[in-house]
């Protein structure tokens, strides 16, 4: 099967190492693999073999949205898979033009607003999440499923060091709420703890200076954008993950160290209350008092977030699922 999937970039994020992923895996199963992008540092990461193509697809324009359509319509594809909101205008475009079926991924919880129109159009809808499905419920295509995002499965687990060595990983945006824990470990001085964190994104510098004002940047580590290998690593010689987002589709760093049994504290948001237990202390998103409780409760009793690891699926069964979507959208 010829498969074009477009995606704004290929910068950290979790849509872009769910693509990553699901990618390769296709291509290693045979499929031809073309990804249109914007650029990003995680174009690395992609099999040798698969093609990619540089466009503004991640412009929210009309001039650029129809530029990008013009230059992909004639690919000699079987099928769109797209994973954001502009490139479905540009498959919705496509499709329209060229009658060729197309689908989306939805990775978030999307403002309701002219933005998703495409999805109802969509020849096909996977959601990453319960969450995401009834968030988007009467706005997606009919046909439509759920499919979380698959990781891979570690060998080594967490050796839980007993001193404090907290992480966060990921895109540093507003959405991901770093600057809320910064502000709750800052109530925490009077304990010994170390805090990494993971990513690149708009707000790094705020972040580095919230650090500073706050007199514990000697204890804060920003590690920029890194690799599979270097974040696994950190995740295996951490004491517990702090994830403190306020919005979440499926949140995959969260998974990556529950596979391997690094303790998490996480906020009470629906993408994570899917795999939360009952009674699973989960914390009041951007409460810097809950936070600050919640860390210390951590620090001096070892206690965290409840979370069961039982619908943690690997990269290969997403990867079946989505194969025997893609034959569904075909055949409708």
């Amino acid at each position: 099967m010829k498969i074009l999937q477009i995606i704004p970039g290929l910068e950290q994020g979790g849509a872009e190492i769910h693509l990553i992923n699901l990618a390769n895996e296709l291509f290693k199963r045979g499929h031809e693999i073309i990804i249109a992008h914007s650029g990003g540092s995680l174009e690395k990461n992609l099999c040798d073999g698969i093609k990619i193509i540089h466009l503004p697809v991640d412009r929210k324009n009309l001039f650029t949205g129809l530029y990008s359509a013009f230059k992909l319509e004639n690919l000699k594809i079987d099928l769109i898979h797209v994973h954001s909101r502009v490139p479905a205008w540009i498959a919705w475009i496509i499709a329209s033009r060229k009658k060729i079926k197309w689908l989306m991924t939805a990775h978030a919880m999307y403002s309701l607003n002219a933005g998703i129109i495409p999805l109802k159009h969509a020849d096909g809808i996977i959601c990453v999440s319960e969450a995401v499905k009834n968030h988007l419920a009467g706005r997606i295509s009919d046909l439509n499923t759920v499919i979380p995002n698959g990781i891979k499965i570690p060998d080594k687990k967490n050796t839980q060091p007993e001193n404090n060595i907290f992480l966060s990983v990921g895109r540093l945006t507003r959405l991901k709420c770093i600057d809320i824990t910064l502000k709750a470990l800052a109530q925490l001085k009077n304990y010994e703890w170390q805090y990494n964190i993971i990513g690149d994104g708009a707000q790094l510098n705020e972040l580095k200076n919230l650090a500073d004002e706050l007199k514990i940047f000697d204890r804060v580590k920003f590690h920029g954008a890194q690799n599979k290998n270097y974040v696994e690593n950190l995740m295996l010689n951490s004491s517990c993950l702090l994830f403190p987002s306020n919005s979440e589709g499926m949140p995959l760093t969260m998974l990556e160290a529950m596979s391997v049994n690094l303790p998490v504290i996480a906020s009470d948001i629906e993408g994570v209350q899917q795999f939360s237990k009952s009674g699973a202390n989960l914390i009041e998103p951007e409460n810097i008092s809950k936070w600050k409780t919640a860390i210390e409760n951590f620090i001096l009793n070892r206690i965290s977030s409840d979370l069961d690891s039982k619908n943690i699926i690997s990269i290969e069964r997403m990867t079946d699922l989505t194969e025997e979507f893609y034959k569904k959208v075909l055949a409708k």
